[in-house]
């Protein structure tokens, strides 16, 4: 590699190769903390009941014990048991359909919707600080059994039971059937409690209807069942009635409501917002931390979790507007999986499951700046400056060419696992638009190891990561870092802005090995206006002749990722036409460093209308969207609770906060 970072490398106190060979042996990954104040952060946010678990919006686990209450469903006809509950598409074929509602941060309040084959229910959670306490109301009666499981998440120490209830424990009532139905005799009911041990801790956990027998469930672990066809409440702790905890769960959900209402005009944008990020909120125990994954699908498939380079970055930067602890774990968490080499990683997920040839947009010095200036916390910066600084000085090292930067992917050990090493795949990869149409037919470098491609949005992020990290050395003291900086930003601010063309007015992006000039257009030829490369009267005729050209940018949906006219258009594929949420978020950014009021409030608007339209059919929040019809369900790839989408709502909050 040609870069040798002191820093760093003293930083992580190993070499590539090693840190490879300790990363296989298991889910743990490594990370140098260098704050108090970080460590007691993630102490605060890992405890107390939530919805900690990954694989389940059904499962409440208590931190640091480990304690699970999970409800499951049994089809007790057939034998068809459902104990993971995942927000879905259609596309993804899931047996449930899930619906999350309202719910804290923290997860003293949650709610959401179910339905599974002919059951529909709501389920709602509240913790008084000590005890848990979840209502189950079937919306209709089912045939389908509501199992009560107990269990001890991340094999930490203890025990559960399921043992006789006393009298103190239920109350009475009368299981009824629904017309046609064939259940349990309910003269058979008997109530049972779980009982968790650790040492001397004990914690008991009732229901409010009384259980019925089920000796064909198939689960293995204590359990209790109860039919579905009135509310029933599951609690922890002393005994309580069902009016009790629908009295404290409403005071609870008041509470929630009013946050959302002190948003005004943006109180929708902020639900949606707050909401997705705090159900993908889940606990690593292999690593002791609280993070906030894409989404808890893409966590399962990639082994226990997955954290994307700029994903994650959006993520804390949208948490920084609702809870500050939150976006600080985030921010450092991703920052933190930096390279022996000194670059944040395109992804990082257990088992040694990480991108060691490439990087991804580098977005985190401006945002990690922006929350400094909010908070004023230096600490903050103190965690994460080294490692922004090495990736800063790693894009000019490893990403140059000709003057200009361009994606790449490095060469690594075959021994390191990845994939599409070091080729125009990877490197379409580590610009994180991972088949846009820019990089057809683009050839790839192997002396430089990126593409013949001078990029205008890597360069216009990259000349703002400089300006970020400037200000943040001059913050630290850091005189000679600051100048550095300051030199290399000038350096490359130059070079993006001899990319402006006159004939076409806007930036293009230019072949490295020809000279020829690229007129395939994408948002990410906006992104000068977020370095402060432009000039108002270039920006003004970005907006004009391009924002607003219907035969390219502008329509019912805004910002598709390739221009409307452009042949890959109509793929409707991933980055092949499709709208995403951060490249609005970063053109925003950079819209608002200029006097450009009407399309400032207009992508404001749009972006808010797109993502509200499928929010507020059924809750979802998509990775991408159709820039025609504005759907996110179309194709196969839809994810709908995949977080960045919330960036389109997110645009309001921030407008709103920065129009005062």
């Amino acid at each position: 590699m040609k870069l040798n970072n002191p820093i760093i490398r003293a930083a992580l106190g190993t070499l590539l190769g090693l840190a490879a060979i300790v990363s296989l042996q298991g889910q743990s990954v490594h990370r140098t903390i260098r704050t108090p104040e970080y460590h007691a952060l993630q102490q605060r946010l890992a405890k107390g009941w939530n919805t900690w678990y990954n694989n389940s919006l059904l499962s409440w686990v208590l931190l640091p014990q480990g304690y699970s209450i999970d409800l499951c469903l049994d089809n007790y006809e057939d034998g068809d048991y459902l104990r993971e509950f995942f927000k879905a598409s259609p596309q993804q074929h899931r047996p449930e359909t899930v619906v999350p509602g309202l719910r804290s941060d923290d997860g003293s309040y949650t709610s959401l919707n179910v339905k599974f084959r002919d059951a529909e229910f709501t389920v709602e959670s509240a913790t008084d600080g000590v005890d848990e306490l979840i209502l189950v109301t079937p919306l209709k009666p089912a045939r389908q059994m509501l199992v009560v499981e107990a269990g001890i998440r991340y094999g930490l120490p203890g025990g559960v039971a399921s043992e006789a209830a006393g009298a103190a424990g239920s109350q009475s009532g009368t299981a009824v059937a629904g017309p046609g139905e064939s259940i349990p005799n309910p003269e058979d009911a008997v109530d049972r409690k779980l009982v968790y041990r650790n040492g001397g801790s004990v914690l008991e956990v009732s229901s409010s209807e009384p259980q019925v027998p089920n000796a064909y469930v198939v689960s293995s672990a204590p359990h209790f069942c109860v039919l579905l066809n009135k509310p029933t409440a599951v609690y922890t702790g002393r005994h309580r009635s069902l009016d009790e905890i629908r009295t404290f769960l409403h005071l609870r959900r008041q509470a929630e409501e009013r946050r959302a209402q002190a948003f005004g005009e943006q109180a929708d944008c902020f639900r949606a917002m707050q909401t997705i990020l705090a159900w993908n909120t889940v606990y690593d125990a292999a690593n002791a931390r609280v993070i906030t994954p894409v989404s808890r699908l893409w966590n399962r498939g990639w082994g226990g979790f997955v954290l994307f380079d700029w994903d994650t970055y959006f993520a804390g930067y949208m948490c920084s507007y609702f809870d500050k602890d939150l976006a600080y774990a985030n921010m450092i968490e991703i920052t933190k999986a930096i390279s022996a080499e000194g670059f944040i990683p395109n992804y990082e997920a257990p088992f040694g499951n990480y991108s060691w040839d490439r990087s991804e947009p580098p977005v985190g010095a401006i945002l990690v700046l922006d929350m400094y200036k909010r908070f004023h916390e230096k600490w903050f910066l103190q965690e994460v400056y080294d490692e922004l600084l090495a990736w800063n000085r790693w894009w000019a090292a490893e990403r140059s060419i000709k003057g200009y930067l361009a994606w790449g992917s490095d060469k690594v050990p075959d021994s390191l696992r990845t994939i599409d090493q070091f080729n125009i795949v990877a490197a379409r990869l580590e610009s994180g638009l991972d088949n846009s149409p820019m990089y057809d037919s683009i050839p790839f470098n192997t002396a430089t190891q990126t593409m013949e491609l001078a990029d205008v949005g890597l360069m216009s992020l990259y000349v703002a990561d400089c300006k970020a990290m400037e200000e943040m050395a001059q913050v630290l003291g850091k005189k000679a870092d600051a100048k550095e900086l300051g030199e290399r930003g000038e350096k490359y601010g130059k070079a993006l802005a001899g990319l402006w063309d006159e004939k076409t007015g806007i930036f293009l992006n230019k072949r490295t090995d020809n000279g020829e000039v690229s007129h395939r257009l994408s948002p990410t030829l906006f992104y000068p206006l977020l370095a402060k490369v432009a000039t108002q009267a270039q920006a003004e005729r970005m907006i004009k002749e391009h924002y607003f050209n219907k035969d390219e940018f502008y329509g019912d949906y805004v910002m598709p990722s390739i221009a409307r006219n452009d042949p890959a258009f109509h793929d409707n594929d991933y980055w092949r036409g499709r709208i995403w949420g951060p490249m609005n978020f970063l053109v925003y950014l950079g819209i608002r460093n200029y006097h450009l009021p009407e399309a400032r409030a207009d992508l404001v608007k749009k972006s808010r209308e797109l993502l509200m339209k499928s929010w507020k059919k059924d809750g979802s929040i998509f990775e991408n969207y159709n820039s025609v019809t504005g759907q996110g369900d179309d194709v196969n790839s839809a994810d709908a609770f995949y977080h960045w989408g919330a960036l389109l709502s997110f645009l309001s909050i921030l407008d709103a906060q920065n129009s005062q």
